[in-house]
């Protein structure tokens, strides 16, 4: 009852804007009101005879109105709008924007720093009236009560929409209405929240566009036009680039304001060198900016930090060994952080079992968080099949390595659980490689000498994954300036080890960048494991030596390869041996001998004097002739029938037994031969 006796009523025509708990809180926080109130949703009050003064109080409708924030809006500066207009390059959505009849209300979702705001401004300039303004407008502005402010304006732009609450389809159809009476346009930029984009999609119907950045391509090429308009001075300056220096940077995966950036460097580049590596620092340092914002928004959910540095280390895989590997690591970083340890009863300290081991969270909204995405491989033809691989990748560049230094170095407690968690991934090839080359990475980040001594535990371990991520470790600290000569001085030492682990460990090490990136000390480094110390060998050692020869060979490593094969060949009994146990394997890479023997080139003697000494083998006889009937098969291509038809005229010369055997096995198969 009021103070003069009469009932107070409390309009419940609010309550479609919030939850009935929403509407007790904030009676609950006015606390100086003296009056009590009914809440009474859809009843009829005062229904009775009432005599007296009447009056009705929405108390809740007059505490919003204390609370709610006053519309802001300003001119965007016209400088700002040349700039947006200036090389901007359309994304796919564009024109189908700019056609939309009859829309004057537009959402235009998409991750930040993809060109969102760019795209928006491009679009209010377009489809707005000539000579006319753009606004922009305060981002918690509430929908419901928003008019148009200036009769000059024909665009209007909301940026970091915070207030979606009081979205209702009629607030939608009145604002369509105030648009059209005021002959104007606006666009929202919306986040890209999943909640947010289902809500908007199918509750309110509205006209709903999901931004993705133009191809780094175009936008580099449109940015280059009009920082310089003269299409010859482009052409000098391209031209003055390293070759491919621009098919290496301009990836698929770039963004916008990365392209830009390149595309600013070159134009100011006139009579200055432009390596890969100075463009590349460019990059980096945007990627190093954004780090700490990413973990910081990822701090407060476990499931969303998990993902993150699973996607981090795993970045390229299908979401499934993503998620996988973040559920993993909650049982062993986010045990430790929200559990802590408890004693054992036998004086250890021990984790307690973290029940939460699978993320609790869709996995879009996840990745929206720290700002990746899934991207499908839809196949060739069809529908994508429900295994088709959607590797997981972040909207920026090279992100994953920043966030990982970032946490490295400034969150070591952190980095320890990590190492852990990479160091027990399952034995597959690419869980190895990713787990690997991270632990290498982190070597140069923080740990140093110290991560290298744990390498080298997991080198001689005997667990072939740990061997392999060992591999995979050391190639990428080999990366490191500062850590190369203590890479190679481990390898050096391991070489001569009579640990059939270590020297297993140095032949995959032969295989990756390392070796590809050092042809000679690799080769040297794999013949020296493949014997053994005292001249002893090892078939396991052998068994991982050949992919490692293999692989170099096939780079374009050849001539090496059969330089130090030659020189070895001539060098003593075993040393003979050990090469014709390893080069019959790369008879697989055929091209590669087509072409010397059909230029008579410099390794073309060489090649054929192993050719025939492994055939005079009786343990590589086999391998050898099969790969040496496939070079006559009937439908091999011409030069490829030439070159045998040279080499088995070669052979001929000798009459050894081996090529007797070699020319029988021919005959009998039907295929050509010298006699």
């Amino acid at each position: 009852m009021s103070s003069n006796g009469q009932p107070d009523e409390t309009s419940t025509e609010e309550l479609g804007s919030g939850t009935p708990v929403e509407f007790l809180t904030d009676l609950l926080r006015a606390g100086d009101r003296t009056s009590p109130v009914v809440y009474a949703p859809y009843g009829n009050i005062n229904t009775g005879s009432v005599h007296g003064d009447q009056h009705i109080l929405n108390e809740h409708a007059a505490h919003r109105e204390a609370h709610c924030v006053h519309t802001r809006s300003s001119p965007i500066p016209p400088a700002e709008l040349a700039e947006a207009q200036s090389g901007f390059a359309e994304p796919d959505w564009f024109a189908d924007a700019e056609a939309s009849p009859g829309t004057r209300l537009l959402f235009l979702t998409g991750q930040p720093g993809t060109g969102r705001r760019t795209a928006a401004l491009n679009l209010l300039l377009r489809r707005s009236r000539p000579s006319s303004t753009v606004w922009a407008v305060d981002g918690d502005t509430d929908l419901s009560s928003w008019r148009p402010e200036s009769v000059a304006a024909g665009g209007y732009l909301l940026d970091d929409w915070r207030a979606p609450r009081a979205l209702r389809p009629g607030t939608m159809h009145r604002l369509q209405q105030t648009l059209d009476g005021a002959d104007a346009y606006l666009v929202i930029l919306a986040s890209d929240s999943p909640e947010l984009i289902r809500r908007l999609a199918n509750h309110l119907r509205v006209s709903l566009f999901r931004h993705c950045p133009p191809a780094p391509k175009a936008v580099f090429a449109a940015r280059l036009s009009a920082a310089v308009p003269d299409p010859d001075k482009r052409c000098r300056l391209l031209a003055g680039l390293e070759p491919g220096l621009l098919d290496s940077l301009l990836v698929p995966d770039l963004l916008p304001a990365e392209a830009a950036e390149l595309a600013t460097a070159v134009a100011t580049s006139e009579g200055e060198p432009l390596t890969h590596g100075g463009l590349q620092e460019r990059l980096d340092v945007l990627a190093d900016g954004e780090a700490p914002r990413i973990i910081a928004e990822s701090r407060g959910n476990p499931h969303a930090l998990a993902l993150l540095l699973a996607a981090c280390v795993f970045e390229g895989l299908d979401h499934r060994v993503v998620q996988e590997q973040a559920e993993r690591l909650l049982g062993i970083v986010d045990g430790a952080l929200r559990t802590g340890p408890e004693d054992g009863g036998d004086g250890r300290r021990r984790l307690r079992a973290d029940p939460r081991l699978a993320l609790g969270r869709p996995l879009e909204d996840l990745l929206h968080i720290v700002r990746a995405e899934r991207v499908p491989q839809v196949p060739r033809t069809g529908p994508p099949r429900p295994q088709t691989p959607e590797p997981v990748r972040f909207t920026r560049r090279r992100q994953g390595n920043a966030v990982l230094r970032h946490i490295w170095r400034e969150y070591s407690g952190l980095a320890t659980a990590l190492t852990t968690w990479l160091e027990h991934v399952a034995d597959t090839a690419e869980l190895t490689a990713a787990a690997g080359r991270t632990l290498g990475l982190a070597a140069g980040w923080s740990l140093g000498p110290r991560a290298l001594r744990r390498i080298g535990v997991l080198a001689a371990s005997e667990r072939d994954a740990d061997r392999a991520i060992a591999a995979h470790a050391l190639s990428a600290a080999a990366t490191d300036p500062a850590l190369t000569e203590k890479v190679k001085s481990s390898l050096e030492q391991w070489s001569w080890s009579r640990d059939p682990r270590l020297r297993v460990t140095l032949a995959h090490v032969c295989g990756t960048s390392f070796g590809l990136v050092r042809p000679d000390l690799a080769v040297e480094l794999l013949l020296r494991v493949a014997q053994g110390p005292g001249g002893e060998t090892s078939l396991v050692v052998q068994r991982a030596v050949r992919p490692s020869l293999v692989g170099l060979f096939a780079a374009g490593n050849q001539s090496t390869v059969v330089r130090h094969l030659t020189s070895r060949l001539r060098r003593s009994e075993g040393d003979a041996e050990l090469v014709l146990r390893l080069f019959p394997h790369l008879l697989a890479e055929a091209s590669w001998f087509h072409r010397e023997i059909l230029a008579e080139g410099e390794w073309m003697q060489p090649v054929i004097e192993l050719i025939r000494r492994s055939l005079e083998h009786d343990g590589v006889f086999d391998l050898t002739c099969r790969h040496l009937a496939r070079w006559c098969h009937p439908t091999s291509a011409a030069p490829q029938n030439e070159a045998a038809e040279i080499l088995f005229r070669e052979l001929a010369r000798y009459r050894g037994r081996g090529t007797r055997r070699l020319f029988a096995v021919l005959a009998r198969n039907g295929q050509s031969s010298v006699s």
